[in-house]
């Protein structure tokens, strides 16, 4: 039986079926990735606001994070609250409905926030205004005139600022990036991504434009920031198409659009993106990403991997992908280890800068520059 309903909030949306190879392999890449860790210099107390989205990307991390406490949660939904409450680091969080209450009343470090799209930027801003670090959902704003007033927030209180782009972090796409650096395939030109869907069930808040900002912003950040890593090119213009067909009820909310964009070597990328997979297929999603340069063809597809082709060797899948990594640990090292982050905030503003430009894009029927 195929379920109708979105993965839950701590289960893999990629994973998909495998080898016995394949799986012992990659299981011990897991292992690797789970038993990454941090040791901070004193107790950081965290509360979450909003409690849709990769809150999995907080919460999975935290035994490798013993030091951090999530002291409260809050929702507009009592049986999210509940859900979350199951997880043995949320067990004994207060609950609160009101995020406005739950940053006055409690003491905090740190504000993980996955709530509606619409209202993100608020309580970033909030949370700036307290001096609370912030590790938020995507994308940061719906507008790029909130997108400036986070930036001003967040300079002038000095506090750090992540967001949930964690697909960098991955075995897979950091063996890309170390290929591309290695010159093997020479100079990117070319840049093809898609993301595809199950539809499932979505909320309401997703189905108008004023709360959810639309597709584009919504997931091509994933892929946007995957395009930018991995091939070391910068995006500088955008033209996008978007709509809906069929699903009447979706109202707003898009479930196709196509973006192209021009390199600043000149060479292209086009990325692609629905809610159209069928709910018979065997996995939630389906992302696949290709760089193609002057000396060869390096390309990531879910049910094969990571393959390669150039000028001098046989097409060929990579068998060993480096150890995959938390974005949360990472957050957490960088913030109070005073380490090197490798998501740098220049990365993740400009990310949110492009997604919106290519949605305002499509919005007004003309290019871009970006």
């Amino acid at each position: 039986m195929v379920s109708s309903q979105p993965p839950a909030l701590w289960q893999n949306r990629r994973m998909h079926p495998i080898s016995r190879r394949r799986w012992i392999t990659g299981a011990a890449l897991a292992t690797r990735a789970l038993a990454q860790s941090v040791r901070l210099p004193r107790k950081v107390r965290l509360g979450m606001i909003g409690l849709e989205g990769h809150i999995g990307e907080i919460l999975h991390p935290l035994d490798g994070a013993p030091d951090v406490e999530i002291v409260a949660i809050q929702d507009r939904e009592p049986s999210r609250m509940k859900d979350v409450a199951r997880n043995k680091h949320a067990s004994a969080a207060r609950q609160y409905g009101d995020w406005r209450e739950l940053l006055d009343r409690e003491k905090l470090d740190m504000i993980a926030t996955c709530g509606t799209n619409g209202e993100r930027a608020e309580i970033i801003m909030a949370c700036a205004e307290r001096k609370l670090h912030v590790v938020a959902e995507k994308p940061l704003a719906i507008t790029l005139g909130d997108l400036a007033r986070i930036k001003k927030a967040v300079a002038q209180s000095g506090i750090r600022l992540s967001m949930l782009i964690s697909m960098r972090f991955e075995g897979a796409f950091r063996a890309m990036k170390q290929i591309v650096d290695s010159g093997e395939i020479g100079e990117v030109a070319q840049i093809s991504a898609q993301k595809s869907y199950k539809l499932g069930e979505r909320a309401e808040w997703m189905r108008h434009r004023d709360t959810f900002g639309g597709t584009i912003p919504y997931i091509a950040v994933h892929l946007v920031d995957l395009m930018r890593f991995t091939s070391g090119r910068e995006l500088v213009e955008a033209v996008s198409f978007q709509g809906r067909v069929g699903y009447p009820y979706l109202q707003d909310m898009e479930n196709t659009t196509a973006t192209i964009f021009r390199l600043d070597n000149g060479g292209t990328a086009a990325l692609h993106m629905d809610y159209l997979r069928p709910e018979i297929a065997p996995t939630w999603g389906d992302d696949r990403l290709r760089l193609a340069g002057t000396q060869g063809i390096v390309e990531y597809q879910e049910a094969i991997g990571v393959s390669l082709m150039t000028n001098k060797k046989t097409p060929m899948t990579i068998p060993d992908l480096p150890p995959s990594g938390s974005l949360f640990i990472d957050f957490l090292d960088s913030t109070y280890n005073a380490r090197s982050s490798g998501l740098t905030l220049e990365d993740i503003y400009r990310v949110n800068e492009i997604v919106l430009a290519a949605r305002d894009s499509a919005d007004h029927k003309r290019i871009l520059n970006i």
